[in-house]
């Protein structure tokens, strides 16, 4: 059984199939075996997020899409692009720009790939197989877009997954990222604020997958969602620049859902890095791609890189 309706990719495997899972009547094929560049612990609580966080409102993932997405180039999203999206989770972004490109092949290292494959049942330009950035088994320089959203900076060696990434563009094609920043554009009392909450994540993030989210989800109601509300009143009545400057400011205009799942995925995940915009250039440059750009608004850093066409 193939993951989607569509029987035939334009993509070929360039690894062979370890194995086949299957649940609830769906089908993955799985290439995952002893990946190094890899977090076992993060891998795992992973898939207990997305099996947990599962939907999303097709208006709110427009939404939030469009941050993601805004630095890609019309010439991208043009019905025929070949696209790969590494550490698909759920598969909400693969969701959001399928209907743009020609086919998008989805790959995460964790038990989420059937949450992906089960929202993304009903396109038919779509394939779903568990994989690592590790070991991602298609024949280098495949894709027109390959993006990884949220993902690189939960592996141990997040140059090394930028590199792996960069390997599956066609020349003259791109690399969209989103790797999450170390402050390096707020003052000083705001990342103070951060490193103190970063020692509770510490904690927070070795419980027990239940106590976990039961952690979380009080995180969410008593410190995103007031934030939240705080920042969408001074905005009101301040003004945007005011609210900006505001701890947690980006969901004033979310759901308290995506502020559960955003808390989850802050404080429940066992490996985290964070990195300066000079430090993702620097990584994007050394994967061999140039004309690197980096969206000024929330959320930090997304950049988009593409590889020279010669």
């Amino acid at each position: 059984m193939s993951s989607t309706p569509s029987q035939s990719s334009p993509i070929h495997y360039a690894s062979d199939v370890i194995s086949t899972l299957s649940q609830a009547g769906l089908s993955v094929d799985s290439f995952v075996s002893g990946d190094s560049n890899l977090s076992q612990e993060t891998v795992a609580s992973f898939g207990e997020e997305w099996e947990h966080f599962n939907r999303f409102e097709d208006d709110e993932l427009h939404d939030i899409g469009g941050d993601y997405f805004s630095l890609l180039p019309t010439s991208v999203c043009n019905g025929k692009s070949l696209a790969l999206d590494v550490g698909c989770g759920s598969g909400r972004w693969t969701r959001l720009i399928a209907p743009k490109l020609g086919w998008v092949e989805a790959v995460d290292p964790s038990s989420a790939v059937f949450v992906a494959q089960q929202n993304c049942r009903d396109l038919n330009n779509v394939r779903v197989s568990q994989a690592s950035v590790d070991n991602l088994p298609f024949h280098p320089g495949s894709f027109d877009l390959v993006f990884s959203l949220g993902v690189l900076h939960h592996v141990p060696d997040t140059a090394a997954g930028i590199r792996k990434c960069a390997d599956m563009v066609k020349p003259g094609g791109f690399l969209l990222v989103y790797l999450y920043y170390s402050l390096d554009n707020r003052g000083a009392i705001y990342r103070s604020l951060f490193f103190a909450v970063n020692a509770i994540r510490r904690v927070i993030c070795r419980l027990p997958g239940f106590w976990k989210q039961i952690f979380c989800d009080a995180i969410a109601g008593l410190v995103y969602w007031p934030m939240a509300r705080f920042a969408a009143a001074m905005e009101r009545f301040v003004g945007r620049e005011a609210a900006e400057r505001m701890p947690l400011n980006y969901y004033r205009k979310t759901r308290f859902q995506i502020m559960r799942n955003d808390s989850r995925d802050r404080f429940g995940t066992p490996l985290e890095q964070r990195f300066s915009r000079a430090q993702i250039q620097a990584m994007l440059s050394a994967a061999g791609l140039v004309d690197i750009q980096f969206s000024p608004a929330q959320p930090f850093w997304v950049a988009l890189a593409k590889k020279p066409a010669h």
